[in-house]
C-alpha cells in the first residue's frame, strides 16, 4: 500500500476523502466507480426489464396525485415522462374528487430548469393565509436541503418581480401577512448552529432589505436549530418559535402582545397544535404535575391562557398501552385526528372537546394495515387519509362529517393474489420480543433457498409500517423473492419507550434486534445466508454498515444507502451535530467508548470475508455527507474487499430527483440482489 493510500484510510483527518483521493479530485474517482458498477450490474439480463417496469410505475398516470387543501383548491406536485422535473398545479375540490380532475398548471420546473440552466428540484411551498394568493416556493439546486425561497403570485402564475427572495440556504419561512414573513435562515450575517441550521428568527417586512429584518429570537451556537412557524386558525394566528436544544429536547415560545412567552412544558415533550384554546402536547416521558402522572407516549392538552401564565390545567386526550403508540396528530377546524398503532396496525380516531373532556370516535377504516393522515381543511372538518398494506394498493379516502369514502386508488401493478403475508416475532439478545413482517409468493416453500430482502431503519422514533410497494412487488415478489420488514428498537412502533431503548449507550440493542430477525428467518427456513440480502438508508445505512461488519457470516448482499459510517466524525459534517442526541458525542471519551464498538468505518478488518456491498449516495446530499460512503468504499478497496459504488450527481438525501433517476437506481439495486441471491 503506497503512502497516498495510507493517507486515504488514515483515521486522523476529520474531512478525509471529501475532496481528494490519490492526489486526484474525489469526483473523478467516484465517476470511475460509477462506471464500473453500472457496467457490471446493467449487464444483468433482468436490468433493462426492471428499469422499464420501474419507470412505467413511476410515470403512471394512474398514481394518486397527493392532495394539499388550501382554501377552495387542491394543490399537487406531479412528475411523469412529460414533466420530468415536475409541475406544480391546482384544481378545485369538486374537480379533484371527480374521476378526471382538470388541473391548472402554476409552475413548470422543466421549463424553468431549461431557461435557467439549473436542475431545479421542487421542495414545497409556504402559503399566505387566508387568501392563498401568494406563496413562497422552495427550490433546490439538485435536490439538497438548502433552498432558494421565491415569492409566487397565483393570479399571474409567475414569480413576483422585486418580491420576497432569499438565496440558497437551510431555513424556514412562514407568512405573517401579505407583507410580512417570519424567517429563520443562515444567510449573510445570520450565523448557523453547529448543525448548520438557523440560530436566529426574524420578522421581515416587504420593501426592506433582509439585513434590516427584526430579530425576535436568537438561540445558541450549540442548538440543533431555531425555527419560526405561523399556526393559522380561523379565529386567529399564532406566531411560534421552536428552539431545538437537541434532537429530542425543545423550547417553545409564542409571540403574545409583541413579547415572546415560553411555554412551560417538559423539554422532551412535542408541541403538536392548538385547538379550542387547548395546546396539544405529546409526551415522550412521564409528566408528574398537579399530583397526577401523565404517562410516557400520552397526548394531553393544556389551557392556552393558563399555560402562558405558568399555570397547568391539563386534560388527557389518549394514553396508549404497551403494544401501541401515537404515530401522528393533525387538527382540522374542530377535530383532533390521532393516528395510533396497535401491534403495528393503524387506527384513526377523531377527538372533540365536549363539556371540557376529550371524546373520541373511531373512524371506519380497513383493518390490519397502515393509515397515513393526509391534508386537512382548517376551515372545516374535512380531510384526506390513506390506507395501504403489503398486498392492498394505497387508497385515498376523503372524510367529511366523520364519514370516510374512498376517492382514488393506486392500480395493482403486480399480482398480489399470488402472494401472502405473515407477522412473526424474534427474540433479541436481551430477551426482548421483536415483531417482523414477511411478504412472499403464496407457493413459497420453507426450504432455506428463497431469495429474501430484509429491511429496517431502527432510529429517530420513525416506525417502519406495512406498505404497498409496486416496485418491490413487480421487481422482487414476481421474480420469486420474499421481503421482510423488521420493527426493531430505535423506531416508534411502540411509542417513545421503543425508541429510547436504542439511544446512545443502548444502541447495540438495535443491531441485536436486526441480527435476531435475520437468524429467525433462517431458523424458520424462509431463507439462508447465501440467499439473504439486507437494505437500508440514512440511519438505516448505518444499520447496514454495522450489520455486515458485525455479522459478515449472516448476510450475503447489502445495499447501504446515504449512510453514516464514520461515527467518530459524523458530528463534524453537515447536519451531523444535530444527531448527538441519538448516537452520543464521540468527543466525550465515555461516549466514544460505546460508539467505537459499532462504528462501521473503525471496525473493518483486513482478514474478514465481507459481502460485496453496494454503496449508494448523492453528490448533492447536504444532510449526510457522501464522504461517509466514499471513505468506507476507499478503505474497503484498499484492504482488498470488492465493493459496488454508485453516487448520483443530484437528488440530495433522497438520492434521486427525477423518475428516470429513480428507475435507474432501482434497476441497479435489484439487479445486484438478483445477481447475489438467486444463484445457487
Amino acid at each position: 500500500m503506497n503512502s497516498t493510500k495510507k493517507r486515504i484510510i488514515s483515521e486522523a483527518d476529520p474531512f478525509l476523502w471529501l475532496e481528494e483521493v490519490d492526489g486526484s479530485n474525489a469526483l473523478e474517482q467516484v465517476e470511475l466507480w460509477n462506471q464500473e458498477t453500472h457496467e457490471r450490474l446493467s449487464s444483468h439480463p433482468e436490468y433493462n426489464q426492471i428499469f422499464n417496469d420501474s419507470l412505467d410505475i413511476f410515470n403512471s398516470a394512474d398514481r394518486i396525485p397527493a392532495p394539499t387543501i388550501r382554501g377552495d383548491f387542491i394543490y399537487n406536485f406531479w412528475q411523469d415522462k412529460v414533466h420530468v422535473r415536475g409541475i406544480w398545479r391546482r384544481t378545485t375540490k369538486a374537480s379533484y374528487l371527480s374521476a378526471n380532475p382538470e388541473w391548472d398548471i402554476l409552475l413548470d420546473l422543466d421549463e424553468m430548469s431549461e431557461q435557467d440552466g439549473v436542475k431545479w428540484v421542487f421542495k414545497g411551498t409556504a402559503d399566505c393565509y387566508p387568501d392563498y394568493n401568494r406563496f413562497i416556493v422552495f427550490l433546490s439546486k439538485g435536490g439538497g436541503d438548502a433552498t432558494e425561497k421565491r415569492e409566487f403570485d397565483i393570479a399571474s402564475k409567475a414569480f413576483v418581480a422585486d418580491g420576497f427572495f432569499l438565496e440558497e440556504a437551510k431555513g424556514s419561512v412562514s407568512w405573517i401577512d401579505q407583507d410580512t414573513l417570519l424567517v429563520g435562515t443562515v444567510l449573510g450575517n445570520d450565523p448557523g448552529t453547529d448543525s448548520g441550521y438557523p440560530r436566529r428568527v426574524k420578522i421581515w417586512k416587504r420593501g426592506t432589505d433582509f439585513s434590516e429584518a427584526r430579530t425576535i429570537h436568537e438561540g445558541s451556537q450549540g442548538d440543533v436549530g431555531n425555527w419560526g412557524n405561523v399556526l393559522n386558525k380561523p379565529e386567529r394566528s399564532y406566531i411560534i418559535i421552536h428552539r431545538s436544544l437537541t434532537f429530542y429536547t425543545y423550547e417553545n415560545y409564542i409571540l403574545e402582545d409583541n413579547e415572546l412567552v415560553k411555554l412551560d412544558i417538559p423539554e422532551d415533550a412535542g408541541f403538536a397544535d392548538i385547538l379550542d384554546d387547548q395546546v396539544i402536547i405529546q409526551l415522550k416521558s412521564d409528566w408528574d404535575i398537579n399530583g397526577k402522572r401523565y404517562k410516557q407516549g400520552s397526548v394531553v392538552s393544556a389551557d392556552y391562557r393558563k399555560l402562558l401564565k405558568g399555570e397547568y390545567q391539563l386534560k388527557l386526550v389518549v394514553e396508549p398501552d404497551d403494544k401501541s403508540g401515537v404515530v401522528s396528530t393533525m387538527a382540522t377546524h374542530q377535530k383532533l385526528l390521532i393516528n395510533i398503532l396497535s401491534n403495528v396496525a393503524g387506527e384513526l380516531l377523531e377527538y372533540s372537546l365536549v363539556d371540557g373532556q376529550w371524546c373520541s370516535e373511531r373512524i371506519d377504516t380497513p383493518q390490519l394495515g397502515t393509515i397515513w393522515i393526509g391534508s386537512g381543511d382548517i376551515a372545516s372538518d374535512d380531510y384526506f387519509f390513506y390506507y395501504e398494506d403489503f398486498l392492498t394498493p394505497s387508497t385515498l379516502y376523503y372524510c367529511s362529517a366523520g364519514s370516510p369514502r374512498a376517492v382514488k386508488s393506486m392500480p395493482e401493478f403486480f399480482n398480489s393474489k399470488n402472494c401472502k403475508m405473515a407477522q412473526y416475532t424474534a427474540r433479541s439478545k436481551d430477551g426482548t420480543t421483536v415483531p417482523y413482517f414477511v411478504v412472499m409468493p403464496a407457493g413459497m416453500k420453507a426450504d432455506g433457498k428463497n431469495p429474501t430482502l430484509l429491511y429496517a431503519y431502527g432510529g429517530f422514533e420513525n416506525p417502519v409500517l406495512p406498505f404497498y410497494s409496486s416496485i418491490w412487488g413487480k421487481t422482487w415478489l414476481e421474480r420469486g423473492g420474499a421481503f421482510v420488514i423488521a420493527n426493531i428498537r430505535g423506531g416508534g412502533e411502540f411509542g417513545p419507550r421503543w425508541h429510547q431503548a436504542g439511544l446512545k449507550e443502548k444502541r447495540q440493542n438495535v443491531y441485536d434486534d436486526f441480527h435476531a430477525v435475520a437468524e429467525n428467518l433462517i431458523d424458520r427456513q424462509i431463507t439462508s445466508t447465501p440467499h439473504l440480502g439486507i437494505m437500508g438508508g440514512s440511519n438505516g445505512g448505518l444499520l447496514m454498515g454495522v450489520a455486515f461488519t458485525q455479522r459478515p457470516d449472516l448476510y450475503h448482499a447489502v445495499v447501504c444507502s446515504a449512510p453514516l459510517l464514520d461515527m467518530q466524525r459524523y458530528h463534524k459534517l453537515l447536519a451531523g451535530a444535530s444527531w448527538v442526541g441519538e448516537y452520543g458525542d464521540p468527543d466525550i471519551p465515555e461516549e466514544w467508548a460505546y460508539i467505537h464498538k459499532y462504528s462501521p468505518y473503525h471496525n473493518l478488518k483486513d482478514a474478514e470475508n465481507y459481502p460485496e456491498v453496494l454503496f449508494t449516495t448523492s453528490t448533492r446530499d447536504d444532510r449526510v455527507h457522501p464522504g461517509h460512503a466514499r471513505k468506507m468504499a476507499a478503505k474497503m478497496k484498499a484492504m482488498g474487499h470488492p465493493i459496488f459504488y454508485y453516487e448520483n450527481t443530484e437528488g440530495g438525501h433522497a438520492g434521486t430527483s427525477t423518475n428516470d433517476q429513480r428507475a435507474k437506481l432501482i434497476a441497479l439495486e435489484f439487479s445486484y440482489f438478483l445477481k447475489k441471491l438467486k444463484s445457487e
